[in-house]
């Protein structure tokens, strides 16, 4: 049964659920022909492309709109011309994300020996080395922001195994597609569903390391303030780190000019504790949005701001 149809209870007529599984089909074979296509033609070439239409047709989509109050709501001292730039900015980045897919298996090419000359440049190397001796659990999180897929690749590249929480995309044809190829670069994945947080309690259990993405609005979650404005956030990572009394590492993609990136590996967090010495969830999550706020404001291009993170309470 479809996303939509759980979400809603509402019993569809079997003709409308299987349209919409064939719509669904046929978008997915679009999708795979658009990779396939994509595969013909040099990475560079081929991204730089998607990016120049992400941004044309981007600028004209229904949610443009969302993101803009969302940006001024945000960030008031921007002027407009600067807003337009930052939507502009998102959409190309969101083109080039989706575009990198194609390459992801092969994109990462960094050289210790050689670190100026790839594609990638990595900040914070002893702190993957930390990680990667700690005898134990740890958390990492990160961010929409610049190819937030890319992440999990470098750190099994240093050989750090992290389990990460993924978000599979709504059609089920293409979520399938997808996880099969990010598991061929990524190491293990967790679909974000019901019993997420169980399956990764277990990994943390077992000394494993998790990374989870913390910046999207979480009904029934945490209240913090972000961007000076309530909203609700999840207390996944507060709580993981609580449960198991283990290290959270900040962790973030960077685009860089020429089709590079930078990517950071920042030292574990202070963890807030409350007067008995336990993890305070409230202060951590806060704690954690804080972080996810500067990145954004350093890049805010490279961030999406199609979500709606602040709603109505």
């Amino acid at each position: 049964m479809s996303k939509l149809v759980k979400k809603t209870n509402r019993k569809y007529p079997q003709w409308y659920v299987a349209a919409r599984k064939a719509g669904q089909w046929v978008t997915a074979q679009l999708f795979f022909g658009l990779i396939g296509f994509l595969k013909l033609f040099p990475a560079d070439r081929a991204i730089d492309a998607i990016e120049r239409l992400a941004r044309l047709f981007g600028m004209r989509h229904p949610r443009t709109a969302a993101a803009r109050r969302n940006i001024r709501a945000a960030l008031p001292d921007r002027t407009d011309a600067e807003i337009e730039q930052i939507l502009s900015d998102m959409w190309g980045n969101l083109g080039r994300t989706a575009a990198e897919y194609a390459y992801l298996d092969g994109i990462f090419d960094f050289d210790d020996e050689n670190p100026g000359h790839g594609r990638f440049e990595i900040i914070g190397i002893p702190n993957f080395a930390e990680l990667k001796a700690l005898d134990g659990p740890a958390v990492c999180f990160t961010a929409h922001t610049a190819n937030w897929e890319l992440l999990p690749v470098a750190s099994a590249a240093y050989g750090v195994n992290v389990t990460a929480l993924f978000r599979p995309p709504n059609n089920p044809f293409i979520s399938r597609r997808v996880l099969a190829a990010r598991r061929t670069a990524m190491g293990h994945l967790v679909p974000s569903k019901a019993g997420a947080a169980w399956a990764l309690a277990d990994i943390l259990r077992e000394g494993g390391k998790v990374g989870v993405l913390v910046d999207q609005y979480y009904k029934g979650g945490v209240p913090i303030t972000f961007f000076g404005r309530p909203t609700l956030a999840s207390p996944l990572v507060a709580r993981l780190v609580r449960q198991f009394d283990c290290p959270v590492y900040p962790a973030r993609c960077i685009r860089l000019p020429g089709g590079r990136f930078r990517i950071e590996m920042q030292e574990r967090l202070a963890v807030p504790r409350d007067d008995k010495g336990r993890v305070d969830v409230a202060a951590l999550t806060q704690k954690v949005n804080d972080v996810v706020e500067g990145w954004v404001r350093e890049h805010p291009g490279q961030w999406l701001w199609l979500h709606n993170r602040w709603r109505d309470r």
